[in-house]
């Protein structure tokens, strides 16, 4: 599809003009049918993205990436609990696709998981009532901290899923979901060979919050899918994760999590295996301040390792992405991070946050040393509809992967 010979400038900035005016509507419950249109609500997101990628291997360039993702939303307005929602999502490259998009055949540079490519993004209904949801379709799901599922919204092309998910909320501190889930639209979009995975999982996810001091939530996770090339991530993990802050005093607050999970194999999954995972960290507030010490493990049992193939996986052990998968030998995560925020008060720049985060990798078994890494970001939105992002990330790898620098300059407008 031949977008790029169509994209002006004076047509860029149209078009947010256009839709904050077709936003205008509220979405309040509709009497009948026709104002489940009428009163619903037309949303557009656009997100600007420039990705340098500069990998020490065998490339013949650094690679360049320059991408404007958009995303145009309808979401009706509720009648008696129903409500459904439709999302287009397209991926338009501006200017020389300078990067291995993982399907366009550009092996001589560095991967940037942004493919060109217009979507169905999602697609659902819903009822809702007080204290139970249901709701089907294509759909995006992020799951408490997304360690184990999760939309991988960084990327310019989501992660859904076509699903089935049911929430209960039987007393005020306690909720219970569940989904089914037979399809995986992966962020490589449908063109890639796995950009879709047929599959047979089950996902459980409870919270129950006690206190601001105490917040449990268990999850269950069966993965079975049906490919031969991905059998080896068919799983079964059971898990629970404890987190909660404290204040101190009116400056100061404290906040700490831990988490632990068992991982097995399952359905089509060939090998036998039982791995471990552990996560823990401490940090603290203050002044504008967060400063954060962090330890994960995704353990190995014989050489097979723990493995999360439905997570926002940048969310984790690092910007550069070296570790999407588990080495077999596991990983050991040790980071360390600082943040922050100016002050509301302070002109045009209020709240603009400062993170800068250090990692240290290891292997669980055999002590392989995997390098290091030093992440940092500046972001700061404005007006709620607009943000400006730039970030870093610089990985050496000590020989056990390429030393590898990215640059992100990020922009993005909500209406």
């Amino acid at each position: 599809m031949k977008l790029r010979s169509c994209l002006k400038p004076a047509a860029i900035v149209a078009i947010p003009l256009v839709f904050s005016q077709l936003t205008a509507y509220a979405a309040d419950d509709a009497e009948n049918f026709g104002e489940m249109f009428t009163k619903g609500d037309i949303a557009l997101d656009l997100r600007y993205r420039m990705e340098h990628v500069d990998q020490v291997g065998n490339y013949d360039d650094t690679a360049l990436a320059s991408t404007l993702r958009t995303k145009l939303s309808f979401k009706s307005a509720p009648l008696s609990g129903f409500q459904f929602f439709v999302e287009g999502e397209n991926n338009l490259v501006i200017e020389a696709e300078r990067y291995n998009s993982t399907i366009n055949g550009k092996g001589q540079y560095p991967i940037v998981a942004d493919p060109e490519s217009t979507e169905l993004n999602q697609a659902w209904l819903s009822f809702k009532t007080d204290k139970f949801s249901i709701q089907g379709g294509r759909q995006g799901i992020n799951l408490g901290t997304q360690r184990f599922v999760g939309t991988v919204g960084w990327r310019q092309n989501d992660q859904t899923f076509d699903s089935v998910t049911t929430s209960v909320t039987p007393m005020e501190n306690l909720s219970v979901t569940y989904g089914y889930i037979w399809n995986v639209n992966r962020l490589f979009s449908h063109k890639h060979p796995l950009g879709d995975l047929k599959t047979d999982t089950h996902v459980v996810y409870a919270t129950y919050k006690a206190s601001p001091l105490l917040k449990i939530a268990a999850h269950a996770l069966l993965i079975d899918l049906d490919a031969p090339a991905v059998f080896g991530l068919s799983s079964a993990t059971y898990g629970l994760r404890m987190s909660g802050k404290a204040n101190v005093s009116d400056a100061v607050t404290l906040h700490y999590a831990a988490a632990y999970s068992r991982q097995t194999d399952h359905g089509s999954n060939p090998v036998d295996y039982a791995a471990d995972y552990w996560a823990a960290s401490a940090a603290v507030s203050v002044a504008g301040f967060k400063l954060e010490a962090g330890y994960e493990l995704l353990g190995s049992d014989n050489g097979v390792s723990f493995k999360t193939p439905l997570a926002t996986l940048h969310k984790f052990n690092g910007f550069a992405d070296m570790f999407l998968a588990t080495p077999g030998d596991g990983l050991e995560d040790l980071y360390v991070s600082a943040a922050y925020t100016l002050p509301e008060d302070v002109p045009v720049l209020g709240k603009l946050l400062v993170k800068v985060i250090y990692h240290d990798f290891s292997s669980d078994i055999g002590g392989q040393d995997y390098g290091d890494e030093f992440d940092w970001l500046i972001k700061k939105t404005f007006k709620k509809k607009y943000s400006v992002l730039i970030k870093g990330a610089h990985y050496s790898g000590n020989g056990f992967k390429p030393d590898t620098d990215k640059i992100w300059v990020q922009l993005g407008a909500k209406f």
